[in-house]
């Protein structure tokens, strides 16, 4: 089973001020280790997608299945537990805890999911750190860390319970180009070294094209997807 990702016929609507529908017919799947981009102006849907293919909104019609596992009627306890175990999450702002290390930020995923013991968390979270480049700023409070410095944090956080599919919300947007590069890199990597599914909303067109796949979005629509 190569499919990471389907989604079919995803409608969304909102209500306010007035009834409008966000999505319209979405349709498509990510096959596992691909590296996906969805792009778009601002206001396309991209974002309001990736929030329903992050489980994050059930309010939507169609279906939407992850790893061959249907999601659609699940309720909010099995979405919460299937997220922590099989997603990880990167977005714009880093969200890191400001006072923790950066070393118990990447162990927090790992502590709520529960599966390893605590010495196992932390030297997973260790290793983690050290091959995104970050290892010496492990015992650092995550506000005394670069911008760059503090994204690549939060990818080791993604990453700690080894999940089948990163879903990224303008991870680069707060970077430079320096740093944008290095984590396209780490997601290039990622795909093709370690099978992880890749699927990112981004700004960027650089970025985007040099991903795998970009899917194009407009008015709610799907209108591209190639290579």
């Amino acid at each position: 089973m190569n499919t990471a990702l389907k989604a079919e016929k995803i409608n969304k609507y909102f209500y306010a001020p007035e009834k409008f529908k966000a999505l319209q017919e979405v349709s498509f799947e990510v096959n596992k280790g691909e590296f996906v981009s969805i792009t778009g102006k601002s206001g396309c849907g991209k974002s309001t997608l990736l929030y329903i293919l992050s489980t994050m909104d059930t309010d939507y019609e169609g279906m939407l299945s992850l790893n061959g596992e249907p999601i659609t009627g699940k309720s909010q306890n099995a979405l919460a537990a299937f997220r922590n175990e099989h997603l990880g999450f990167v977005f714009q702002f880093h969200y890191l805890l400001p006072d923790f290390s950066c070393l118990k930020n990447v162990m927090i995923p790992a502590l709520r999911l529960g599966h390893k013991t605590r010495e196992e968390i932390e030297y997973n979270a260790y290793e983690h750190l050290k091959n995104l480049g970050v290892g010496e700023q492990a015992l650092k409070a995550a506000s005394r860390i670069s911008g760059g410095q503090q994204q690549r944090v939060a990818i080791a956080r993604a990453l700690i319970n080894n999940p089948a599919i990163i879903m990224g919300d303008e991870p680069t947007g707060n970077l430079d180009s320096k740093n944008t590069a290095v984590v396209f890199d780490i997601f290039k990597r990622l795909a093709a070294e370690e099978h992880k599914t890749i699927i990112t909303v981004t700004h960027d067109n650089d970025f985007a094209m040099r991903s795998d796949r970009v899917i194009d979005m407009m008015d709610g629509h799907i209108i591209h997807h190639g290579h």
